[in-house]
């Protein structure tokens, strides 16, 4: 549980670093941060009601969400709001640049504490999930899809696409196969059904 809410947590502090690097942001934030424009609503706030209206497609792809699942829904967009109201206002790329790094780095280690805790996957990884069950295409197309639909999307409506992004693209999946298995714990033996098992080693999984 610790190490669940402590990944989430990061993974919201680690977003609100690329938010303010103003050098890009990984792809479900690009859609945030454009809906964040559109509505007036903070990006933090927006992640959250975008996590809940994907989570709703969980239904007809029958998914079961676990604990982390609807976790993840509102720790990461309350930690990122939070993290963005503490820091400075950032100018230059001598910031800007590691703050970006920062980002992603954190990001990557966020990843691997949230999964590796084995309390269900975030809403939009378990909605890559289900398609990939019901359709029969690749994870890989699948969220690949699923990504660039959001990146332009959120790109159309005034978020910030950059470095940062194509730096987060080829850098996130490294990092987070490593971190998953720093931080990896034995499965739980309960029963419980809090815990979503069976997700896809291969997959690189994000909130």
């Amino acid at each position: 549980m610790i190490q669940l809410y402590t990944g989430l947590a990061l993974y919201g502090a680690s977003s609100a670093l690329l938010v303010e690097s103003g050098l890009g942001l990984e792809p479900w934030n690009v859609l945030h941060q454009g809906l964040a424009e559109l509505t007036g609503l903070t990006i933090g706030v927006v992640s959250i009601v975008v996590g809940a209206a994907v989570l709703l497609l969980w239904i007809p792809l029958r998914q079961r969400p676990g604990l982390g699942t609807v976790s993840n829904v509102f720790v990461v967009g309350i930690a990122m709001d939070a993290t963005l109201a503490a820091l400075p206002e950032v100018h230059g790329l001598t910031v800007s640049v590691p703050l970006m790094l920062a980002g992603v780095l954190l990001n990557g280690v966020a990843t691997g504490l949230y999964i590796a805790a084995r309390f269900g996957p975030g809403p939009r990884d378990g909605l890559m999930t289900g398609l990939h069950r019901r359709t029969g295409r690749s994870i890989r197309l699948m969220r690949t899809a699923i990504e660039v639909a959001v990146v332009v999307s959120g790109f159309a409506l005034g978020g910030t696409i950059g470095v940062g992004t194509l730096f987060y693209a080829l850098s996130i999946g490294p990092l987070a196969q490593f971190f998953l298995r720093v931080f990896a714990v034995p499965p739980a033996s309960d029963g419980s059904t809090v815990v979503a098992t069976g997700q896809p080693r291969g997959a690189i999984l994000r909130p």
